[in-house]
């Protein structure tokens, strides 16, 4: 008898083996789909994506944006450039030795409107007050080449437009710059 339970308990092993067997190779096959699903969706996806980025999808995305967008817009105002021109200003520079470095310069305004004319002139005070105070901390070096001359520009911008808030410089313009 104990040697009938064991051929059952073996043939029990083989056939819980057996079993196995197939569970494996199905499992095999469903995550073969699996994986093959997933890469058919990123395969879509990269496409769809490539195709955005392309912009060959623009117009059925934004058809009803753009078809509004037309409606909407109305041709702007075009004004003709106004410019101003500030007091010539005469500094000296900062220099480490006796010798004294001196700054003439006379600069242009290019404001938006002729409205804003008004606005500078109401603020002049304020904004020599600031092209002074920056210009004496400038040394020769500071100037010399197009890059000095841009970072000046973009200096005395940034100092004339915080000066006139709400109004809007454009640009500074350069008339006249004599380093001694």
């Amino acid at each position: 008898m104990a040697e009938d339970l064991e051929e059952d308990f073996e043939e029990g092993e083989a056939s819980d083996e057996m079993e196995a067997a197939p569970v494996r190779q199905g499992s095999s096959s469903k995550k073969k789909k699996l994986i093959l699903i997933v890469v058919a969706i990123l395969a879509v996806v990269g496409v769809a994506a490539g195709l955005y980025f392309a912009g060959f999808l623009d117009p059925l995305l934004h058809a009803t944006k753009s078809e509004k967008k037309v409606e909407e817009e109305k041709p702007k105002e075009v004004h003709a450039a106004v410019f101003y021109d500030l007091p010539e200003i005469l500094v000296n520079l900062n220099s480490a030795g006796r010798k004294q470095n001196f700054l003439k310069i006379r600069v242009s305004l290019e404001l938006d409107s002729p409205l804003d004319v008004s606005k500078v002139e109401s603020v002049m005070p304020r904004i020599i007050d600031n092209f002074q105070v920056y210009l004496r901390e400038l040394r020769i070096e500071d100037l010399q080449g197009s890059a000095g001359m841009l970072r000046l520009r973009e200096e005395l911008l940034t100092r004339v437009n915080n000066a006139v808030k709400p109004a809007k410089v454009n640009d500074v313009l350069f008339k006249e710059m004599l380093v001694q």
